[in-house]
């Protein structure tokens, strides 16, 4: 038996209004598990609704005035384009400097400066009226970085990578490791990453014939490639390459062998760890006596040792083995430190 589509009711169309009136105060858009959520609605009803919305709201073209955008893995419902808000350049300016924010760890370098002045080039186009919202910028908007570094001393480093990660120019780099000695690599630059407050720079290593990282701060200096008839080497930016194929989450830019990583959650530690992405292969399990346990498969455990230190008493280490008896040895070394009976000398 075929039955006709439900008519919108007036519940409904209170519904629909409330959708149009939220739209116009976000040029982006509103997420269908948002709409969903705030309207107690199912998908089915919402996508009902749009097919409604598709035959009866149009524009003088008869162009539908709501759009359908793909967003990852998720869908939004906005405005036409033609009907976009005028709180859209406010909304970007907004956005912009929001962005700025993240980047307060390069500040004093041509990289933060060039970004200030996109800011400024957007702001002077606002009209008088809009401008004056955004006198409070500074304050409305605000990030706390994490241990940034200072980069004020590597400014012509910086731009130089810069150019050359744009113009896939070959660098020649003196880079010092941690103990101060020095190589020299001829280095395609393909990516340059920020990761907790410092810049990396990925690419392939013709010294080492592979894909390294180069911590900024440690190059000691840095000048463009040029062939035998002086023209600056170039590179072919390779098609398979993928940056997110030399991270490992939250756990930093450090290579090792794969691990399967266990760890019991105690006290608070879940519900501060639930709500971030910390590794992509995270999974949170509830075991019968109702503590949580964090499993995850990460390449190397250097940083994600450090991370464990961190937590204290908060985290325990299940498995591997290995991971767990460095971790009560550091701990155990530094409780020591606060020990007056081990004899060491108390500061």
């Amino acid at each position: 038996m075929i039955t006709k589509p439900r008519k919108p009711t007036y519940g409904a169309a209170i519904r629909l209004a409330r959708i149009a009136l939220v739209l116009a105060s976000r040029p982006y858009g509103w997420s269908f598990a948002a709409i969903q959520r705030e309207l107690r609605i199912s998908e089915r009803t919402l996508l009902r609704y749009l097919s409604a919305c598709r035959e009866q709201l149009v524009d003088w073209s008869g162009r539908p005035v709501l759009q359908i955008v793909k967003r990852g893995t998720g869908r939004w419902l906005r405005l036409a384009d033609q009907l976009q808000a005028p709180r859209a350049s406010r909304y970007r300016a907004g956005a912009l400097y929001f962005m700025l924010t993240q980047l307060e760890f390069l500040k004093g370098t041509i990289m933060k400066e060039s970004a200030e002045d996109v800011w400024e080039s957007a702001l002077r186009v606002l009209p008088t009226s809009e401008q004056a919202l955004l006198r409070d910028f500074d304050r409305k908007f605000f990030a706390v970085p994490y241990a940034p570094k200072n980069y004020r001393e590597h400014d012509d480093q910086i731009d130089l990578i810069f150019r050359s990660v744009i113009g896939q120019n070959t660098l020649r780099i003196d880079y010092a490791g941690l103990a101060g000695e020095g190589k020299i690599h001829d280095f395609d630059p393909y990516t340059l990453a920020a990761y907790r407050g410092g810049l990396y720079l990925i690419g392939f290593s013709r010294l080492y014939r592979k894909i390294i990282y180069l911590a900024v701060e440690r190059i000691r200096k840095a000048e463009l490639v040029a062939d035998s008839d002086r023209n600056l080497a170039r590179f072919a930016y390779p098609k398979s390459y993928r940056p997110e194929k030399h991270l490992d989450g939250s756990f930093g830019l450090l290579d090792g062998p794969d691990t399967e990583v266990e760890l019991l959650l105690l006290a608070d530690s879940e519900a501060y760890l639930r709500s971030r992405i910390i590794h992509p292969t995270q999974r949170f399990h509830r075991r019968r006596d109702g503590s949580t346990v964090l499993s995850m498969r990460v390449r190397g455990t250097t940083e994600l040792r450090n991370f464990i230190l961190g937590f204290g008493p908060w985290i325990k280490v299940l498995k591997p083995l290995s991971l767990r008896n460095e971790v009560a040895r550091l701990l155990g070394e530094a409780a020591a430190l606060y020990n007056p009976g081990t004899g060491r000398k108390r500061h």
